[in-house]
């Protein structure tokens, strides 16, 4: 028989694995909910970020658009409004002169021609897939000058490195929403662009010197509240500044994947 030490003995070396196993269940339990929660979490973060492509995709569809009329009606439609004007000058004028006059049509139907060529160039969907962001940047920065909106510099420092695709849609949107309010509101005439690699980072800056607002004040608009959670879901740091006649900057740093 056993002898009532034993008897505890067991009793106590039972209880102990009891409670190692509760624990155990317990830990594991508590370990499956927050992995799940994780998973859920990231997988949440996956349809967001693919939900925030489709819409920013058609986003720069829409900007795109936009900047194609804005091109017809001051660039293209004002070239086609001097032909016309040339054509009826034409047809009032002598020999000698009609030859000096068809020069210049000639001229300028070459240069609408390359308006037009230039134009056709940004209306396709997959323009960052093909030209990349920085190519994408230099034709944003173009239209800019070429309609006269502003002055324009885009400086690049370092080894460009690629960075995946879908991201670049993004930073692409957030560049071109700062560039679309500067041309809108800000009455700049300077607007600064600035990309810097480094192993493991692009900071890209763009900067103007317009009119500026005041960042305490709350404004209808959603433009930096978009550019924020574009920024966000990128997992950028992500800043905007702007003083009353003194400009406006925005800075992001990215970090690549390697």
């Amino acid at each position: 028989m056993l002898l009532e030490e034993e008897v505890l003995l067991i009793f106590y070396f039972i209880s102990v694995i009891f409670i190692v196993i509760v624990f155990g269940l317990l830990f594991f339990l508590v370990f499956q909910k927050r992995k799940n929660k994780i998973l859920n979490e990231k997988m949440m973060l996956e349809v967001r970020y693919k939900n925030e492509i489709a819409k920013t995709k058609v986003e720069i569809q829409e900007q795109t658009l936009k900047n194609v009329a804005w091109e017809l009606h001051d660039n293209i439609g004002q070239l086609l409004s001097v032909i016309n004007l040339q054509l009826n000058l034409m047809s009032g004028n002598d020999f000698k002169n009609i030859t000096e006059h068809l020069k210049e049509t000639k001229s300028l139907v070459q240069t609408t021609v390359q308006e037009v060529r230039s134009l056709s160039k940004t209306l396709n969907s997959e323009i960052i897939k093909i030209n990349g962001l920085i190519r994408s940047i230099e034709i944003e920065m173009e239209r800019i000058e070429r309609l006269n909106y502003a002055k324009t510099t885009f400086d690049i420092i370092g080894t460009p490195k690629e960075i995946k695709h879908t991201d670049e849609i993004i930073i692409f949107r957030i560049i071109q929403e700062f560039l679309s309010n500067t041309i809108k509101y800000a009455k700049a005439k300077k607007i600064n662009l600035f990309l810097k690699y480094t192993e493991d980072f692009l900071y890209l800056s763009i900067s103007d010197n317009g009119i500026g607002f005041d960042t305490s004040l709350k404004t209808e608009s959603s433009g930096l509240q978009n550019m924020k959670n574009r920024a966000e879901l990128l997992k950028a740091d992500f800043s905007h500044t702007s003083v009353m006649g003194g400009g406006t900057q925005l800075i992001l740093t990215y970090k690549l994947s390697k």
